[in-house]
């Protein structure tokens, strides 16, 4: 009785296809995978807004929310208090205490 080698086992089809495998993998675990995390951290900010919160929209303005609506807010700009109102969308972080602070 001989034995096949393992290269003679696997069919050469599944090997030509193994590196496309292999960079799909990769690409999920470095690009894929981190962006949806991103995502979701950023959309459970959103969720998590209230009335009072200092945040930074996409833009570079910086203002406290005075108002929360479905899709927009509004938020009060210092130093003159000025009133704007602008989507969720545009919102890229909230300013903590700590940060407010430096």
């Amino acid at each position: 009785m001989t034995t096949l080698p393992l290269a003679a086992a696997v069919s050469p089809g599944l090997v030509s296809l193994l590196p496309f495998i292999l960079i799909i993998v990769v690409f999920w675990f470095l690009l894929i995978r981190p962006n949806q995390k991103k995502q979701q951290a950023w959309q459970q900010m959103l969720r998590n807004l209230k009335t009072g919160d200092r945040i930074t929209t996409s833009g570079g303005i910086r203002g406290v929310i005075l108002n929360i609506k479905e899709d927009t807010i509004q938020l009060r700009i210092p130093p003159d208090n000025i009133k704007i109102e602008v989507v969720k969308s545009a919102i890229a972080s909230v300013i903590t205490p700590d940060e407010a602070a430096k």
